[in-house]
């Protein structure tokens, strides 16, 4: 009975910190959420090429590329964050 008690708690703090944003912050998280996905989706099909290439170098490459669109992605999802946490 206690662990429901505290699970409801934990989802009524969640939904209550849910609300404190502006509209305007929830925008920025969630286009930036929707771009990061959009370049993960990306580079996943980078690495498809790269596992379909023939060619060891190219594949490098593209393996490369990956790796730095989803460092990419990571870094608009922190940068929305913060912009985010700044306008409320």
């Amino acid at each position: 009975m206690k662990k429901i008690v505290l699970i409801a708690a934990a989802a009524g703090l969640m939904s209550v910190a849910a609300c404190s944003k502006s509209p305007e912050a929830a925008a920025v998280e969630n286009n930036a959420d929707m771009m990061a996905d959009n370049m993960e989706m990306m580079a996943d099909n980078l690495e498809d090429l790269a596992d379909n290439s023939a060619n060891a170098v190219a594949a490098e490459g593209l393996e490369n590329a990956a790796d730095n669109l989803e460092d990419a992605a990571d870094n608009v999802r922190d940068v929305a964050e913060e912009k985010a946490d700044n306008m409320q």
